[in-house]
């Protein structure tokens, strides 16, 4: 009985030290990100030039999608990690918000990439649908389409019978509403459209640029930077697309490699769900010139504390002194 005692305890203290680093690892990656993304929304809102370019409009957009999204499935997560059950209605609308977000990433990687397409080659005659004050529409398409599977998949699914959506309280997971193979055989279908579609759009935009600069008498340093910037849509892609295979590699990787799944779908989740979404305004922030000359300026950066608002520097004082 002392031994079995003893192994309980061990178990129970192996389980506390894994769920403690597993939230230290997401927990500052997603603190750093946030601080982030403040800075910028606080960059785009301090000067509105910004908002009125399509292609500013769209990263703003990416950037509160990626925030919901992680927002959503750090919540999921900690959840899970603390082991936090309740009631099936409370627990949908965060697994609504957490797939919604989630696929509407890969549409928005396809309309930036249109977007640099429709600059280049139609930079005096931006169709309607792509000027600034019409980019709301395309925005509005891309969020009733990314609703689409979650929408579907809540009103095919069956809870167990013994599952009652109001008291039973539930581990938060997308599990407990995919209970039946025709829900996995939709997402299955619609993700790989997803894809497919995504990635035919980036592709079609990457070669149709790379093949026009020849005869195009434009600017070679931002037709350069365009096809620069799809092919990072490209790769965001490849990284976010593997999202759709964890559940692939987790059950081969269980079988040959013996990792525990848990572990396993920890590391999926941080290489495959938050690293992606960590790094896309990380790369885009700091590659625009004009945006980051603002973001160093702003009062939220660090740079920015450097001087004082009411300071005067050595030179221009020195100026008053002799006036």
């Amino acid at each position: 009985m002392q031994n079995l005692t003893n192994i309980q305890v061990n178990v129970t203290s192996d389980r506390s030290v894994t769920v403690i680093v597993k939230v230290c690892v997401v927990i500052p990656i997603f603190s750093v990100f946030l601080s982030f993304i403040i800075l910028m929304l606080h960059t785009f809102a301090s000067h509105r030039h910004f908002l009125e370019s399509p292609r500013y409009i769209l990263f703003t957009y990416m950037l509160v999608n990626d925030t919901l999204q992680l927002l959503t499935s750090v919540l999921l997560f900690l959840f899970v990690m603390a082991q936090v059950n309740f009631a099936l209605v409370l627990c949908a609308p965060l697994l609504f918000f957490s797939t919604a977000t989630f696929l509407n990433t890969p549409l928005i990687l396809a309309v930036m990439s249109l977007e640099r397409y429709v600059a280049i080659f139609y930079p005096l005659q931006r169709p309607a649908a792509w000027r600034a004050d019409r980019i709301w529409l395309i925005i509005l398409a891309m969020w009733l389409l990314s609703c689409v599977q979650p929408v579907v998949d809540f009103a095919i699914s069956k809870p167990r019978s013994t599952t009652d959506i109001l008291t039973t309280p539930v581990q938060c997971k997308s599990s407990v509403l995919n209970v039946s193979l025709a829900q996995t055989l939709f997402k299955v279908v619609l993700n790989a459209l997803f894809f497919i579609v995504v990635a035919a759009v980036i592709l079609f935009t990457y070669v149709r640029i790379l093949l026009g600069t020849r005869t195009m008498r434009q600017d070679r340093a931002s037709v350069t930077k365009a096809l620069h910037t799809v092919l990072l849509h490209g790769l965001q892609l490849l990284l976010s697309s593997c999202a759709f295979t964890i559940p692939f590699t987790e059950h081969l990787i269980v079988l040959h490699v013996g990792w525990l799944r848990e572990h396993m779908s920890f590391l999926n989740y941080v290489c495959f769900v938050i690293l992606p979404r960590v790094l896309s305004p990380l790369i885009y922030g700091l590659r625009d010139e004009s945006l980051r000359r603002h973001m160093q300026r702003s009062p939220l950066c660090c740079a920015g504390r450097g001087q004082r608002p009411g300071s005067v520097g050595p030179r221009s004082k020195g100026k008053s002194i002799r006036k």
